[in-house]
């Protein structure tokens, strides 16, 4: 019995811990703007997949390097003759008469070779060209990867606000409905002792049933951008999520359009990557150069041979002979066609096409931060606007409502009052948020975003 109690416990304590554990699993992780941005680091596939080309260029740059150094190599060959060659030998060496011949056979069924070989490049254009064409791959795949960072960081930004801008209009909405369901509970007893009359209360009742179901559509809309963060970061978008930053439009200062904006291309991702095509298609320029130069290689091989009328390669009594050689290859590039003039009139090309998108990429960047920082300030002073507007919509409001609740004001002004207040509100947080969006874009445009 005594052993059956201490079982039963047992089970019963991890069946606790299992419930435990799923408790905690459903609780919404916690995330402010930066640790969403370092978990989507970890986690966005395309990130993660512009860290592989990373590797992946390291591991290509060795491979061309090893190109250059020692190639050995093993080999062993057995071969059984069931049929030994025939060979034509003169008969007249036989005294037979001139012009004839005679088959005899040379050589035991049974050969094989074993040895060694190896080979070294000495000079190969191609090869010096390629060692740059590697290291330059690299580099450009490090850009890329700080470009994938940036738009990384720039989408998880929108997103994340997005969803917290959306978060805060229900709460809004949530504060007015508990506002005007009060005012519509008041009404309806007023209509019942005979002061209020019904088309008041019908009235009340409109503008609350209509304010029910904007928030039900905002709140469907909160879990829509939700799941838009947690996919753009990479996180299981079945699992609850809890936005802990708050945003303060306050906190964002207004800019002087006359001000000296300074424009740094390098700054720019995308300009620092015309720069690595630029270098490549150069390189790629002298390698068709370095064509009409001579390759030489060096090689050596050392091979033991055996020759043997049974299968008996293993025996030590027997011999092996020795073969050994050393030798140099060289290649020199005398004539084909002209096809190395047209791979250079091509390379030439080339570099002239990515010098154009770079000149064109310069215009590009001063455009875009021309007129980001027009967005900017649009944004900024709209946001002022509906700032005081939102000022302005309490005031009415508030002073609506106490004048129908000293019996001189109409029921009708204060549902309008509410309307405009609701209104403002919204307006407000519009403005704010097109007021992030427009310094999200600002900070790309001049390189900002690291």
């Amino acid at each position: 019995m005594r052993v059956k109690i201490i079982i039963l416990n047992t089970v019963a304590l991890m069946l606790l811990s299992a419930f435990s554990l799923k408790a905690q699993d459903a609780k919404s992780a916690d995330f402010s703007l930066q640790s969403a941005i370092d978990y989507a680091i970890k986690h966005n596939a395309t990130y993660l997949n512009a860290e592989l080309d990373v590797k992946m260029a390291v591991f290509k740059n060795k491979e061309i390097i090893s190109i250059g150094l020692p190639q050995i190599n093993g080999s062993a060959d057995v071969k059984d003759y069931f049929e030994i060659p025939t060979s034509l030998l003169p008969g007249q060496i036989f005294g037979a008469p001139a012009g004839t011949f005679i088959p005899v056979k040379f050589g035991t069924q049974y050969q094989a070779i074993a040895g060694l070989s190896a080979s070294q490049l000495i000079f190969n254009s191609d090869y010096i060209v390629g060692l740059k064409a590697a290291k330059e791959l690299r580099i450009l795949s490090e850009k890329n990867l700080a470009r994938t960072k940036i738009e990384t960081i720039t989408t998880i930004t929108k997103a994340y606000y997005t969803a917290l801008i959306t978060k805060e209009r229900l709460k809004i909405l949530d504060a007015n409905i508990v506002r005007l369901k009060k005012m519509f509970d008041g009404a309806r007893v007023m209509n019942k002792n005979g002061f209020v009359e019904k088309i008041d209360v019908d009235r009340l009742e409109l503008a609350y049933n209509n304010l029910v179901t904007e928030r039900e559509k905002i709140g469907r809309f909160v879990g829509v951008s939700e799941t838009l963060l947690k996919f753009q970061m990479g996180y299981d978008v079945k699992q609850p999520i809890n936005l802990t930053d708050e945003f303060k439009a306050e906190q964002l200062q207004d800019i002087d359009l006359l001000a000296d904006l300074k424009v740094n291309y390098e700054s720019r991702q995308e300009y620092s990557l015309l720069e690595s095509q630029l270098k490549l298609n150069s390189i790629e320029l002298k390698r068709y150069k370095f064509q009409y130069l001579p390759s030489l290689a060096a090689y050596a091989s050392y091979n033991q041979q055996a020759q043997r009328t049974k299968f008996d390669f293993t025996d030590g009594t027997k011999k092996w002979y020795p073969i050994g050689i050393f030798g140099a290859t060289l290649n020199v590039p005398i004539f084909n066609g002209g096809q190395k003039y047209y791979k250079i009139q091509q390379a030439k090309i080339n570099i002239v096409k990515t010098g154009n998108s770079i000149n064109q990429m310069k215009s590009v960047i001063e455009m875009e931060i021309t007129s980001s920082s027009v967005a900017y300030k649009n944004a900024y002073t709209s946001m002022l606007v509906q700032k005081k507007n939102v000022d302005l919509a309490k005031n009415i409001y508030e002073t609506t409502q106490k004048k129908y609740e000293a019996g001189v004001g109409a029921n009708l002004d204060v549902v309008t009052a509410e309307a405009a207040l609701r209104e403002s509100e919204t307006n407000y947080l519009s403005a704010v948020y097109d007021l992030i969006m427009a310094k999200i874009d600002l900070d790309k445009a001049l390189g900002n975003i690291k």
